[in-house]
């Protein structure tokens, strides 16, 4: 899970979310608010709209690999998901820095659970709604889950690449940070599907026999088209993770530290 550069939609889409959003604004009340914000996305999502064809055209292009989920980078992206739910926060409902692409397995289970750091408290609140509950708005406060599209979730949880490969937090438990990481990991599943640690393992080692490549042709004196098509190829790898990981990590694993030594170009990669 890695942060999203950002990227800026297209003028008409964009337009059009800003007018919708006004619509949604507009209303009188929050529970209004929120059934008109459900509603109309779901009206809109839909295959032959041109708004939400051109926004996941532009989600598509900023995910890793061929179109893989923005959260396991595993499965196929082919959901808009609303980082902030749209049941909790309807003024967001159409904002496009709350659009992630994501897979069904990290969506549904993600749904509308959601934690905040009290404003008020400074203590860590779910706001997530019971089903049944009165529509009211949510407490106050910045969001426990981490978010790609703001923020580089690598500085709170690292990937163990040398045994495991899964995910752990990176600050001391007790700590925000360390219950950000680790709400995270658990709410998408990241360390829970018996299929990720395997497919990350894979990944790894296709890592490592792309580099260990490109590092003998250019020895050979390969030439630069070759070697910029395997770097091509890695860039297209799954799991940009475990790349990340393997720069992060390349001086505590001797066969990393041989390959980026002989390449460090590859280190902008």
């Amino acid at each position: 899970m890695l942060h999203v550069p950002p990227v800026t939609l297209p003028t008409t889409p964009a337009a059009a979310l800003l007018s919708l959003q006004a619509d949604i604004d507009a209303l009188p009340t929050f529970a209004e608010r929120v059934a008109a914000a459900k509603t109309r996305f779901s009206s809109k999502n839909r295959k032959g709209d041109t708004t939400f064809d051109a926004i996941k055209e532009v989600l598509t292009a900023m995910c890793a690999g061929r179109c893989r989920c923005m959260y396991c980078e595993d499965s196929a992206a082919d959901e808009v998901e609303h980082f902030r739910p749209k049941d909790l926060y309807p003024e967001v409902v159409f904002a496009w820095i709350n659009y992630l692409y994501a897979c069904g397995p990290c969506n549904g289970p993600k749904n509308n659970r959601f934690q905040v750091l009290s404003a008020k408290s400074r203590t860590i609140v779910d706001v997530t709604r019971p089903l049944k509950a009165p529509v009211t708005e949510p407490e106050p406060g910045d969001p426990v889950l981490i978010d790609p599209r703001r923020e580089d979730p690598l500085t709170l949880m690292r990937l163990d690449i040398r045994g495991t490969f899964l995910f752990r937090p990176i600050p001391s438990k007790g700590t925000h940070e360390y219950e950000r990481a680790n709400y995270t990991i658990n709410i998408l599943h990241l360390n829970e599907r018996d299929h990720l640690p395997g497919a990350r393992k894979d990944a790894y080692e296709a890592y490592c026999a792309l580099l260990h490549r490109y590092v003998l042709k250019k020895k050979a004196s390969a030439s630069a088209e070759y070697l910029a098509r395997t770097e091509s190829a890695l860039r297209r790898t799954h799991h940009p993770t475990v790349w990340a990981e393997m720069k992060r990590q390349r001086d505590e694993i001797p066969e990393l530290r041989a390959l980026f030594r002989e390449a460090p170009e590859a280190m902008q990669w």
